[in-house]
Order: structure tokens, then C-alpha cells, then sequence
């Protein structure tokens, strides 16, 4: 069973502090809804479905501290909440899908109790969190078949269990096929700056007990040139509705490594990290976060100090790159603006 990052019990939200992993497994509580933007802006929790996860619990949480006592005000500080939340990630899509459905719910039952309201925030919030982990078996289910007994994949960042509400997207494809009964081995790059490679991922496949070889990010091209990796498969935090697709920095680079090594690039990603309303990846908003992630090693400073520094979080891979997008409803192939569309409209 791969693990939850994200759990809510008795009006608690614990989150596990992926920052201090691997070293330390420490379970972090929060009660209030700032608490908890705080939590994400700062990586506490990260990937983009489960950030979709605690920012829908981290409102639901606003709500049942809310003093409002008629549905105008509640609504108006509930927005707030939302707001406040939704100001943490610029680029993870699920963050806003998530905040959206929250939304609805109030809308739908303004004629309600204001204790109705709170307690269907909480159940639909609890209903995302139960989703994404179903959504992700089911994903890996699809993805699975993509994935040839024996093959060595890489994958970039970490879109495994940590990264969802259970099982992963990447990682849920791997695992999907080992269930299968298939031996897959992974290398995982180290994912630069965060290390999400080194410290989520190969954490996760070792407690598993999938085998997991650890590479630097600059030595991929070298083991795809000497045949040592069959494919590539990685997560995403918004995809265009071309099919460009937006993942940690450094995708990119993998990506156009895998085309001229003749490799398939893979993108697993549920549904609801497809932005319709987004023609193209150079619009995706891309985040740059704070410059000591780059300069630093923990508290080990590995540059000298006052360096320029440029930390873009993430980068856009043209769907001219991608082999498919594995998602919950199907897995879709060039063309992508007809075969992701098609994807949205498909009933689970």
C-alpha cells in the first residue's frame, strides 16, 4: 500500500513534511485554513493533485472557522479563503480546480443552514482527497499496458503518492504495472533544485520494494545513448489544451533527450490537471521561487554568496514531445487538442 500524504481526522488536517524527507518522518497538524496556504506555499505538501487536495481541505477548514451568520457574509469570507489559498502555487492547475469545486457547493446551497453548508464543504473536500487516490489506480490501470515486462523507465521529479492523494500518477503507472506482475526498474533523476528525484521518489519505490536506481539530472542523456533506458513517464502540473504540458524544470530537457534517443515520453496526469482554457503552454504561468533552493543544499550553502540566480519551478514541454497523456479516462495521442477534449467530455 503506498502512503497518504494527506490525512483529515476530527476537524484535524496532517500533512507528512516532505521537506524533511528522507531523513525525518514527521507529521505536521493544522487547524487553520493560513496554516495551511502557508503549508503549500512552502512545499510542506507539493505535486499538483495533492495540492488540489489540501488547498479543498484547507477550505473546507476556513469554513469551520468562519463567524459568519448570514449565507452573504459566509460567502464573502469564504471567497476570501479561497483566495488566500489560491495565491500559494501559480502553476499547479489542480490547486484551482479544486478551490472551484469548493466554490460550487456554496453557490448550489445558499437556502441552506450555514451548518449544512460547512458540513457538505468538509464531505466534498473528504470526496476529493477519496477521488484522487481512486482516480490515480485507475490512471495507472490505463498506463500499465504502455509499460513492457523488463523495461528500466526514467522518470524526472516525483509524481508518486507523495505527490497525490495516494498511489501517484508516474509512480501509479509504475506500480500498476508491477501489480501486473511485470519487473520494471526506474532510475530516478534528482530532480535539481528540490531533489524531489533523490529524497520522494526513490524513497517510495525503496518502501515498496520496487528497484530504484538514483542519477544525477545532467547523466540521462548518457545512460539513454549506452540503451540503458526503454522509456520515460513523468507527472504534470497543467496541461494545455494543445497538449503541452507544464512539469518541473527540467522535463523539458528530458523530453527532447528521449526524441533523439527514439524513446517514449509519457505524461501521466489526471484529468483534472488538463486546462481547457489555456491554448498553449506559453501561457501556462510559471512559478520562480525564492533563490536560496538553488544556492543552498539544506543549510549548506553551495554557491557563493550574492550570485545571480534564476529559479523558474517548472517548464513547458510541446506536445510535439509527447508520446501521450495517460490520464483516468482514457490514454490520448497527437492529435491532442481533439483527443484531450474528447478526454474532458468522456463520463469516468
Amino acid at each position: 500500500m503506498s502512503i497518504r500524504p494527506i490525512e483529515f481526522d476530527r476537524g484535524v488536517l496532517r500533512m507528512l513534511d516532505q521537506r524533511l524527507l528522507p531523513n525525518q518522518e514527521v507529521w505536521l497538524e493544522y487547524r487553520d485554513y493560513r496554516e495551511v496556504a502557508e503549508a503549500i506555499r512552502t512545499m510542506v505538501v507539493r505535486g499538483a493533485p495533492a495540492i488540489g487536495v489540501a488547498a479543498a481541505l484547507g477550505a473546507a477548514l476556513g469554513a469551520l472557522q468562519m463567524t459568519a451568520e448570514d449565507f452573504a457574509s459566509f460567502s464573502e469570507e469564504f471567497e476570501e479563503v479561497c483566495a488566500v489559498l489560491g495565491a500559494t502555487r501559480p502553476t499547479a492547475v489542480n490547486l484551482f480546480w479544486a478551490l472551484d469545486r469548493m466554490r460550487r457547493i456554496v453557490a448550489a446551497h445558499g437556502d441552506e443552514p450555514l451548518a449544512q453548508i460547512r458540513q457538505r464543504l468538509l464531505d466534498e473536500a473528504l470526496a476529493i482527497a477519496a477521488e484522487d487516490e481512486q482516480i490515480n489506480r485507475t490512471l495507472g490501470a490505463w498506463g500499465a499496458p504502455l509499460i513492457a515486462d523488463g523495461s528500466r523507465v526514467l522518470t524526472h521529479c516525483n509524481a508518486g503518492a507523495l505527490a497525490t492523494g495516494g498511489y501517484g500518477t508516474a509512480l501509479g503507472v509504475v506500480r500498476a504495472a508491477v501489480e501486473a506482475g511485470k519487473q520494471i526498474m526506474v532510475y530516478a533523476d534528482e530532480t535539481r533544485p528540490f531533489l524531489q528525484g533523490s529524497r520522494l521518489t526513490a524513497w517510495e519505490l525503496q518502501r515498496d520494494g520496487i528497484p530504484v536506481t538514483l542519477i544525477c539530472d545532467n547523466m540521462a542523456g548518457a545512460l539513454m545513448s549506452q540503451g540503458l533506458i526503454d522509456c520515460v513517464i513523468v507527472g504534470a502540473d497543467r496541461i494545455a489544451a494543445n497538449g503541452d504540458v507544464a512539469n518541473k524544470i527540467g522535463t523539458y530537457t528530458v523530453a527532447v533527450l528521449a526524441r533523439e534517443h527514439n524513446l517514449p515520453f509519457y505524461v501521466a496526469a489526471p484529468t483534472s490537471t488538463i486546462d481547457p482554457n489555456i491554448p498553449h503552454g506559453g501561457l501556462i504561468p510559471i512559478e520562480e521561487r525564492e533563490t536560496r533552493e538553488v544556492t543552498h543544499c539544506g543549510d549548506v550553502a553551495v554557491a557563493p554568496e550574492g550570485v545571480a540566480v534564476r529559479n523558474p519551478a517548472f517548464d513547458v514541454t510541446p506536445a510535439r514531445l509527447v508520446s501521450a497523456i495517460i490520464t483516468e479516462r482514457g490514454v490520448a495521442r497527437a492529435d491532442y487538442p481533439a483527443a484531450l477534449a474528447a478526454l474532458l467530455k468522456k463520463e469516468r
